[in-house]
């Protein structure tokens, strides 16, 4: 096995070097002008010197914060929401018509409306993360506790469990699994979302020197931020992972000690 994992490793590194060179050589071998795709090593050169004159740090940590604040936010409503609605079918018909018009309407188009409320500040760019977060773990929680196993919920109930212990015993670890699905496709979404907000509306963060070297035709500035924000994109699906393995080993022992 630890060869295995060691062998997937050496192949999965070798992959990155043949990008990476082939990104250093191919385009200038096929007459690719620098400013339409700069070589690799361009680009790292121009990482240095943003890292020095640019803050880009500065900018990142501001939109790292963006990205965990509405990650949060918008997780947490998405979870409570969902949660509510598949405990109470009745609520779920009441809302269910508004929250489908809400998630069909494209949540980017909300960043200049979000601008306009509250100017250029860090506000407008967490809400239009939390939106685009709030529905995948809306969907998934709920989905999850549409299949969940009525036999389950009897057999707690046979035990006169009260309706909130039904939840904390049997539903809420049983959706664990599918609400820890949500937070990895939300993970990556949260920058998404913040960078939409930065790019209409920003003056400061990542997207806004996306937009700084865009208008000075710096290409290889713009791949510069683009690998910052894969960067924190990655960072943040990882946490999530983490935090999935922790919670998921601790809930299992749990149940093991109980049983």
């Amino acid at each position: 096995m630890a060869q295995e994992k060691w062998m997937t490793s050496v192949w999965s590194f070798a992959v990155l070097v043949v990008f990476l060179l082939t990104w250093e050589y191919v385009p200038g071998w096929l007459g690719v002008p620098q400013f339409v795709l700069p070589p690799f090593s361009q680009v790292t050169l121009e990482a240095v010197r943003i890292w020095d004159t640019e803050r880009l740090m500065w900018h990142a940590g501001i939109t790292a914060a963006e990205v965990v604040i509405g990650f949060i936010v918008g997780s947490a409503l998405g979870a409570m929401i969902g949660y509510a609605l598949g405990i109470s079918p009745r609520i779920e018909a009441i809302l269910s018509p508004y929250l489908l018009a809400l998630q069909i309407a494209p949540k980017v188009a909300f960043a200049p409306l979000f601008v306009m409320w509250l100017g250029y500040t860090i506000y407008p760019k967490i809400l239009v993360a939390v939106l685009i977060v709030f529905f995948p773990v809306l969907i998934n929680v709920l989905s999850a506790m549409r299949a969940m196993d009525g036999d389950l919920i009897n057999l707690a109930r046979s035990f006169s469990a009260t309706r909130f212990q039904v939840f904390r015993m049997v539903e809420f670890p049983t959706t664990l699994p599918p609400l820890f699905s949500g937070l990895r496709i939300a993970s990556t979404l949260a920058v998404i979302g913040v960078v939409v907000g930065e790019l209409v509306g920003g003056n400061m963060g990542l997207g806004y020197l996306l937009v700084f070297f865009e208008g000075q035709g710096n290409t290889a500035g713009v791949f510069v931020i683009i690998g910052a924000l894969t960067v924190i994109g990655i960072l943040a699906y990882y946490a999530v992972v983490l935090a999935e393995k922790r919670v998921l080993h601790y809930l299992l022992n749990t149940q093991r000690q109980g049983a």
